[in-house]
């Protein structure tokens, strides 16, 4: 959708497709966060940033394995995007001065600033296209009513302001009163979908018109350049020819079960990952039909999920930090930092899991005061909804294990239990004055943003010894797949001899991540995404700026 407002501001005619009956995809599934260094919204946060600092965070952190003039584009345009989609759209973004990127150690890191949080939007703008927009995957879930990344961080923290922040939530929600009298959903959209809506929006706005239910079946070629698509809209072949150019963004392949066990590293399926199920490779398989190169398809956007008895899959971004927990592989013990970047956990547990030591799935286990004081995923701290109140399926499908001592919890998991008590033993001796030798938990800023900042000296550490114990099954899920097409700094795809594929551009996940096999900071896919789209729609018209345009 950002490419299709570009195109069209360039003066192009626009259309765009959709496989699924609904659109918004995974980004309507997230937070919606994107990753912008340099952004000209920062000075208002009172950060000091720089395009060349964001490109040197990145090189440090990406190396050689992404082409550097890919990585410099990304660093040097994101701004770029962003400025121009906040003044031709309905795109609105304001930078986090908290959320830090994940590396501190490197040069250019900044610790706030370059992740930036949308602005809430009433769904009821959309008219019919509220409709189908993708909704309800929170829906029943810790809270009725939407909360912006600021708004929930401040929720966390258990302050005054987070009273004053819980109070005008509530009264804001309750006083919607035409919402509630149909019973209806909390219309103020926030993060992934409120960004969605947006850009929906935005093609309102040009008369953009957006197929559902319409997959592409096969790009179309002329002379070796690609020249259109053939849809299938509604059962319907439609030949879509594109004078300027075909952009595929169609996510990554997280739900091509036998993709995934093509590319990545066993065991793996498509049943962890939080994707939107559209996600199934149809780039890598359409690009991979006139010779388009591929690269990092053993990579994935990975973090800790889990599969509520639903069937919904969770990301565990938050929980894995508070103090008074620890997660362990099947042997009872700790195999890594919890609190650290959830890509960084994910490889980990794959590597206690290679080692022998049966970390998938691995388990978050924490004690009743954690269990009273703090959610864990979507579930509500106990001070708010005593387990007596939990559905029972939390307990019966093997979600949430709960037993009045340690040695009965890891026979319920059948684990080593007595591992699993010298484990607790061996934290809680060190977590009473803050250290953490093992892993080095919590001593960076990232390691502290989602703990609790009211403990001390190490917000992030706690001892587990007040029964009863609680176990989370956690698996090595993903947000989506990071492999795919290989392009240019251009969004141009590349052919296998290394020659460019003329007419044809990706973005997002339907393209090997310009962020290789790292995740520098939260909004990375998105805030990527959104700017080589931005870059695709430029270069294909022509526009001022951008040599060896079409």
């Amino acid at each position: 959708m950002t490419g299709a407002v570009v195109a069209h501001q360039c003066g192009g005619s626009v259309l765009v497709v959709e496989k699924e009956a609904v659109y918004g995809g995974t980004t309507a599934k997230s937070g919606g966060v994107a990753w912008i260094p340099g952004n000209h919204r920062q000075a208002e946060a009172g950060v000091r940033d720089s395009a060349e600092e964001g490109y040197a965070y990145l090189k440090a952190l990406i190396g050689d394995s992404v082409s550097d003039a890919r990585i410099r584009a990304y660093a040097m345009r994101a701004n770029e995007m962003l400025r121009y989609m906040m003044q031709h759209s309905h795109v609105a973004y304001s930078a986090l001065p908290k959320y830090m990127d994940y590396y501190e150690h490197l040069p250019g890191y900044k610790n706030g600033g370059r992740s930036m949080d949308n602005a809430p939007i009433d769904l009821r703008k959309l008219g019919a296209d509220a409709d189908t927009i993708r909704l309800g995957h929170y829906d029943g879930l810790l809270l009725p009513f939407n909360v912006t990344v600021e708004e929930g961080q401040r929720l966390q923290e258990m302050s005054a302001a987070t009273v004053l922040t819980g109070l005008r939530l509530v009264l804001r929600y309750l006083l919607d009163i035409p919402a509630r009298l149909k019973r209806q959903r909390d219309q103020r959209l926030t993060l992934g979908p409120a960004l969605v809506a947006r850009l929906r929006l935005s093609l309102q706005d040009r008369n953009i018109p957006l197929w559902l239910n319409a997959p592409v079946q096969q790009l179309l070629l002329d002379n070796g350049r690609v020249c259109g698509a053939l849809v299938n809209r509604e059962g319907s072949s439609h030949r879509v020819h594109a004078r300027r150019g075909v952009l595929l963004a169609t996510g990554g392949f997280s739900h091509n079960a036998a993709m995934r066990q093509q590319y990545q590293q066993a065991p793996i399926g498509s049943q962890w990952t939080a994707a939107a199920p559209g996600a199934t490779g149809d780039a890598v398989a359409m690009g991979t039909q006139i010779g388009a190169a591929l690269d990092f398809m053993e990579c994935a956007w990975w973090s800790p999920t889990y599969t509520i008895p639903d069937g919904r899959v969770m990301a565990l971004i938050a929980g894995k930090s508070n103090p008074g927990s620890i997660m362990v592989n099947r042997q009872g013990k700790r195999f890594a930092n919890e609190a650290q970047p959830y890509e960084d956990l994910v490889k980990a547990q794959y590597a206690s899991e290679s080692a022998g030591e049966g970390a998938i799935p691995c388990y978050l286990v924490f004690d009743a005061t954690y269990r009273g004081k703090y959610a864990v995923g979507h579930l509500k701290p106990g001070k708010v909804e005593q387990d007596a109140r939990l559905p029972p399926d939390v307990f019966t499908s093997g979600l949430l294990t709960k037993a009045e001592t340690l040695e009965a919890l890891a026979a319920k998991l059948q684990i080593d239990g007595g591992a699993l008590v010298q484990t607790v033993t061996d934290f809680n001796r060190h977590a009473r004055v803050g250290e953490d030798p093992q892993f080095g938990r919590g001593a960076t800023k990232h390691d502290r943003y989602y703990a609790d900042r009211n403990v001390s000296p190490n917000p992030s550490l706690g001892p587990l010894e007040t029964a009863p114990y609680y176990a989370l099954r956690c698996d090595p899920g993903d947000l989506d797949t990071k492999g795919g097409l290989l392009c240019d700094e251009y969004a141009r795809v590349l052919h296998t001899s290394g020659a460019v594929i003329e007419g044809l551009y990706a973005a997002g996940n339907a393209s090997a991540a310009v962020m290789g096999n790292t995740y520098p900071g939260a909004g990375a896919t998105i805030g990527s995404a959104m700017t080589f789209a931005y870059i695709a729609a430029r270069h294909a018209f022509g526009a001022p700026g951008d040599e060896g345009a079409a």
